[in-house]
């Protein structure tokens, strides 16, 4: 009984090597930058604490994106709140100034020329996309996606080489994303290009409402 015993063991310890084998094989040369710490004014309460799965949302992100990064980081205003998640946490050098605060900090920190950045509130990540994101960074500095006139800068992808626009770009008063666009190379992705990953754009949803998050409770937009 022992022996049976021991062999199962055995057995389910060589799975789990097997298994996190293919997950590093499958990582990329790249950093994820998760943004938290936002005022989830709408929300009432901090978006990244919701909980999914019996699981915080922010924990569901940080897994999902583990599968595509080599290394990942959680970028806030304030990182104390996210001590207990286990993951390296970056403080914003620069206050107030929004989306740009949080994605020059990352930058700085990470250790990989690319970066792939996501919101902390973001339920339906797919890989599979994420990783056809970082394919068409080859030879831009952003890769994002824009419908029509509006543009989704969490998922999408930066190089540290962003990092001298961007801060630029702040230190001028400026706050919209694209405030520094004209100094690098950006490749906008269509909605047909999605399509093959996630024809609905799911990936790309995020919550700010209580209306919101009851809907991905109850299966709404549920990831396919």
């Amino acid at each position: 009984m022992a022996g049976l015993r021991l062999r199962f063991l055995l057995e389910m310890k060589e799975r789990e090597e097997i298994r996190e084998t293919a997950k590093c094989a499958r990582q990329l040369e790249s950093t994820g930058i998760v943004l938290a710490g936002g005022a989830s004014r709408r929300m009432g309460r901090d978006k990244a604490f919701l909980e999914l799965d019996g699981r915080p949302l922010i924990a569901l992100v940080v897994e999902r994106m583990q599968e595509v990064c080599a290394e990942v980081l959680i970028v806030a205003g304030d990182v104390r709140p996210y001590a207990g998640l286990g993951l390296p946490l970056v403080e914003d050098r620069f206050h107030g100034v929004g989306v740009l605060g949080g994605l020059h900090a990352g930058l700085e920190a990470a250790a990989h020329e690319l970066a792939l950045a996501v919101g902390c509130d973001m339920p339906f990540l797919n890989p599979d996309l994420l990783r056809a994101f970082a394919g068409w960074a080859e030879g831009f500095d952003v890769v994002m996606l824009r419908r029509d006139e509006y543009v989704e800068p969490l998922h999408a992808v930066y190089r540290r080489t962003c990092l001298p626009a961007l801060e630029a770009a702040i230190r001028a008063g400026q706050r919209r994303i694209i405030s520094f666009f004209p100094d690098v190379r950006v490749r906008y992705v269509t909605p047909v290009e999605i399509a093959p990953f996630d024809e609905a754009l799911r990936s790309f949803k995020n919550v700010n409402t209580p209306e919101e998050w009851r809907m991905v409770l109850a299966g709404q937009g549920k990831r396919s």
